[in-house]
């Protein structure tokens, strides 16, 4: 999808940068970053991005799993995590919340953009069916 918008939610402000940053090189807008839960949700309902990278340990009261739910439930926005953490419970908590994908920290670009795309996909296709 040409110029998809795509919200990142990210605590570490460098690691947000870095996201952002490859994001543009691979043609995406990236019209904010959030870093906590609530601002992730803020800025899903002032955006309403295509699709919405999500990391799932976020500093404050609300983990991005949490977060995730929210946004699906109040605006049908999908989301993939993008996280370093990959345990039993978190997969477990994780796919309850229905994602579009699951992409483990450190990642190559070419894996981000292939899961970016294919949500992308799924995410037209149920739109127009």
């Amino acid at each position: 999808m040409d110029n998809a918008k795509i919200l990142v939610v990210e605590d570490e402000n460098v690691v947000a940068l870095e996201i952002k940053k490859r994001l543009m090189r691979l043609g995406y807008l990236v019209p904010s970053v959030a870093a906590s839960g609530k601002e992730a949700i803020s800025k899903a309902e002032g955006f309403l991005p295509d699709l919405i990278l999500m990391d799932i340990r976020l500093k404050g009261e609300m983990d991005g799993i949490q977060a995730a739910q929210e946004i699906w439930t109040q605006f049908r926005i999908p989301v993939i995590y993008l996280t370093a953490h990959s345990d039993d419970e978190t997969l477990k908590r994780a796919k309850q919340t229905e994602p579009y994908g699951y992409v483990l920290k450190p990642f190559e670009e070419e894996d981000l953009r292939a899961a970016i795309e294919m949500a992308l996909y799924r995410r037209k296709k149920e739109k127009c069916g």
